[in-house]
């Protein structure tokens, strides 16, 4: 009888272990990315560039390898997003570090079927691109992209409204304080969802560095089976000065692996005095799928208004090496993904 009860005990044991392990589900995946890139318009030297967010090296760079570990429970979660390289360094604004950067790093609670909270940091909100490569379809990034911030540090709420409709509010530290905040300031965020299409909103109080306030337009349609247009718009203001541009992003599928698109992005800044600097950048990008790597050729030009120095962020030269108004360049970038 000693026997049966505790061979009794330990399948009870084992059977509410399996169950456990049917309910909790851990996670790994990650991607690796490198890139060459040479200037078409202007020699390949150090300061070069079109001054937007990664990929600013000319000839064979590293991008960034991140490795994503989430558990997942029945109720309740974590997900840790570990990144290295110049790309994962500039995300954080580590950019003297290049190993054991932290990119996300938050626990969830699934408080019921349509509501989630999030603490700890994630990626930003806002905008049509993201960090990771391997979910963007252009290799470079925009200038919108840019200018806004990466990750935020806080508390938010998710709310499914409808099958439709979706909810975040959001309270943060300031514009990519990543950390603490040292000042006793806050950060407010929100988006509204709706088939696809958001409605994004940031506020904070645009001091010691912050992003000020922020509205942004993030969608896109499917014109077609193959024809995918993506949009996105934002204006940003901070004391009277700011920003302001939209993007759009036609992509065409032409068979299972290949697919062309296109960026198309009108960006200026906005404040005292008339005639500010503003850019049209265009990007012409190839997407060839082999398994789980993809391999981005990719031509950009662009070109800048209002501008006499050739520095808008960046800085244009021609293959003089004097100050140029446009700056093109071609990149081949192989991203794998796991």
């Amino acid at each position: 009888m000693k026997k049966f009860l505790t061979l009794s005990l330990l399948f009870v044991a084992a059977l509410g272990f399996a169950q456990e392990e049917e309910t909790s589900k851990l996670s790994v995946s990650g991607s690796v990315d490198a890139y060459y890139q040479t200037y078409l318009t202007a020699p390949d030297n150090e300061g070069v560039g079109f001054g937007t967010a990664f990929a600013g090296k000319s000839g064979f760079a590293l991008g960034m390898a991140n490795l994503i570990v989430s558990y997942e429970g029945e109720k309740a979660g974590a997900v840790l997003d570990l990144v290295t390289g110049p790309r994962g360094a500039g995300a954080t604004f580590n950019t003297d570090i290049v190993d054991g950067i932290v990119n996300q790093a938050y626990v969830y609670w699934n408080v019921s079927e349509s509501t989630t909270l999030t603490f700890g940091r994630w990626n930003t909100f806002l905008g049509y691109e993201v960090i990771a490569p391997a979910a963007n379809f252009n290799y470079s990034c925009s200038y919108l992209f840019s200018s806004g911030p990466f990750s935020h540090m806080g508390l938010k709420a998710d709310f499914a409204l409808s099958d439709d409709w979706s909810l975040m509010l959001a309270v943060t530290n300031p514009w990519d304080t990543n950390d603490v905040s040292m000042t006793g300031e806050y950060a407010l965020g929100a988006q509204l969802g709706f088939y696809g299409q958001y409605l994004n909103l940031y506020y904070d109080s645009g001091k010691h560095g912050g992003l000020g306030f922020e509205i942004d337009y993030t969608g896109g349609f499917d014109l077609s089976d193959s024809f995918f247009l993506g949009i996105n718009a934002a204006y940003n203001d901070n004391d009277g000065a700011g920003f302001y541009g939209a993007a759009l992003y036609p992509q065409v599928a032409t068979c299972d692996s290949f697919s062309i698109g296109l960026r198309g992005e009108y960006f200026a800044l906005h404040g005292d005095g008339d005639d500010l600097p503003s850019v049209f950048a265009t990007t012409l990008t190839g997407s060839y799928t082999v398994d789980n790597l993809i391999i981005k050729p990719e031509v950009r030009l662009d070109a800048l208004t209002n501008v006499d120095s050739g520095e808008f962020y960046g800085k244009f030269l021609d293959n003089d090496g004097m100050p140029s108004e446009s700056l093109a360049a071609f990149t081949l970038a192989a991203i794998y993904s796991f």
